[in-house]
């Protein structure tokens, strides 16, 4: 392994694989070779800005190691991840609509200056998300920009993705789950299936609906009949770009611009 990684590309990291299957052997080696040996683009960041008028705050789960500072972002010196070919990113937030109460957090008002919201934030537009990558053989950026529309609409990626996220934190046992349970997370699976070339999403719902998921699902249901069930965040998943769906959590936050690096 030394050896292989002393003569990896200088253009990307190594990656590695744990192949325990041939399943996972046709999946890691057959259907994502692309993506792991050719390399589209290098130091790829991604910034969204939200639109106050449509989102109160946000909170974006997963990516906690990834975080850029606000200056990083143009900073073509800060060097960020690869994107291989037919490769790409989900970002997901839970998002508190403009005009909602935001449970848990106070601020006080500011003494010395106000909040006035832009007139170039329309309504319609959620976010504008903006993307900088370099060439794999570059040093300059490329800055590339859209807007996505206010819209509550599902897509089967979206929707599956979000299942995979809610199991994710039930796993970690996560204390923004709020009244998340497996069977909703399999429900939420099952709905959104899609198009499954690859049968990866109906091993996912075999795994929800496996024995010892039943098991544990059963075990914390009986730990906590007395417990009163949290309140659930008003959610709009947000697809920003599906890579690596991480669950992590961080804290509510204002609406303002959100960084991190693939």
């Amino acid at each position: 392994m030394p050896e292989a990684s002393s003569h990896s590309s200088p253009f990307r990291r190594d990656r590695y694989a744990y192949i325990d299957s041939l399943a996972e052997a046709q999946k890691v080696l057959v259907e994502q070779a692309g993506g792991t040996l050719v390399t589209v683009a290098k130091d790829v960041k991604l910034q969204v800005e939200f639109n106050p008028r449509a989102v109160g705050a946000y909170r974006l789960i997963g990516y906690e190691k990834r975080i850029l500072e606000a200056q990083d972002f143009n900073n073509d010196k800060k060097d960020a991840g690869e994107l291989g070919a037919g490769h790409s990113v989900t970002a997901l937030y839970e998002l508190i609509p403009a005009g909602q109460p935001i449970e848990g957090v106070s601020i006080d008002p500011l003494k010395y200056q106000t909040t006035q919201i832009a007139t170039a934030a329309p309504h319609g537009e959620a976010m504008t998300v903006k993307i900088r990558y370099k060439a794999p053989d570059g040093d300059v950026s490329t800055l590339m920009t859209t807007v996505v529309a206010d819209r509550t609409q599902s897509t089967p990626e979206l929707g599956f993705a979000a299942a995979v996220l809610e199991f994710g934190m039930l796993l970690r046992d996560s204390e923004f789950k709020g009244a998340s349970s497996f069977s909703d997370a399999l429900a939420l699976a099952q709905r959104f299936k899609g198009d499954d070339p690859h049968g990866h999403r109906a091993e996912f719902i075999r795994l929800i609906g496996g024995p010892k998921v039943s098991a544990a699902c059963r075990r914390r249901r009986a730990g906590s009949r007395d417990v009163p069930r949290q309140r659930v965040l008003p959610r709009r998943h947000v697809d920003a770009g599906v890579s690596k769906l991480g669950v992590g959590e961080h804290a509510i936050q204002r609406s303002g611009r959100a960084k991190l690096q693939v």
